[in-house]
């Protein structure tokens, strides 16, 4: 098992995506209660900058999808916080619905969201923690990257991606002192899966997955899913038999995505079409 160079957190300069809200907020809020210097950065910039004067950190507007716009985002948080010691690849977009019901633009967005947001981000940051011998990048992931649903399927081939991404490169610079991290969530409960059930998946609290980002720094390690005994379940599910799993998945109607969105996702629709048709 390969070493990598301990930090604390404590003064560590820290860039998070998707950070203004949701998951990205919670994690920015524990990781600035550890002590460390937060930059966050969002799509909406007067929101992020509320949710950095709440923790002391500094805002930042962001677009993962634009290569040039996520390099000015991390040249801004190393002049504010110093050179980067963590990134949090956390922006992310969710659409459900049929495989062929969603059109082109909404497919483009999830991948280039999902999938680009995070290259762009690991090759931002890799050179300069490569040329330091240091630093740590953690790839919000899901469990359905290892656990694929119906009614998810552009979005689970985005976190397969995301998933593989993060082993492989993980691997190609085991020894260079920096290290990768996947963080598998069960559903999380933000506007993400509003509107959705998504069961067989427990919802979990944003502050559950922000508790796995901030244990990855100390722990390093590969993976880690959210709940911890979710992990369990996705290998157990894929050692079934085929027959075995069907069952087991139309007891637990795993097909809920593929309908329709309830009133309360209406919102997170609309925000995306609009996303997806700018």
């Amino acid at each position: 098992m390969s070493r990598y160079p301990t930090f604390s957190l404590t003064g560590a300069s820290v860039a998070i995506t998707g950070a203004a809200q949701g998951i990205g907020r919670a994690t920015a809020e524990a990781l600035a209660a550890h002590g460390a210097k937060v930059a966050i950065g969002d799509l909406d910039l007067e929101l992020a900058t509320r949710t950095a004067t709440a923790i002391g950190g500094t805002a930042h507007r962001l677009d993962v999808r634009d290569r040039e716009g996520f390099a000015a985002f991390i040249a801004e948080a190393e002049a504010a916080h110093g050179p980067l010691d963590v990134l949090v690849n956390n922006a992310g977009v969710m659409p459900n619905g049929g495989f062929l019901d969603l059109d082109d633009a909404t497919n483009d967005l999830i991948m280039e969201v999902n999938v680009g947001g995070v290259v762009n981000g690991m090759q931002t940051v890799l050179p300069g923690m490569l040329a330091r011998g240091r630093g740590h990048i953690v790839n919000v992931a899901s469990l359905v990257g290892k656990f694929p649903l119906p009614g998810l399927a552009m979005y689970t081939a985005s976190k397969f991606a995301v998933v593989g991404l993060t082993a492989a490169t993980r691997r190609e610079y085991a020894d260079s002192g920096v290290s990768l991290t996947a963080i598998l969530p069960s559903a999380v409960d933000t506007a993400l899966a509003s509107g959705l059930d998504m069961k067989p998946l427990p919802k979990v609290k944003p502050a559950e997955i922000a508790d796995a980002v901030v244990s990855s720094v100390v722990s390093r390690k590969a993976e880690i899913a959210v709940p911890r005994y979710v992990g369990a379940m996705s290998t157990f599910m894929a050692v079934l038999p085929n027959a075995a799993e069907d069952r087991l998945r139309r007891l637990t109607k795993d097909d809920r995505a593929l309908r329709t969105d309830h009133a309360d996702r209406a919102a997170y629709t609309a925000r995306l079409d609009a996303q997806a048709h700018d």
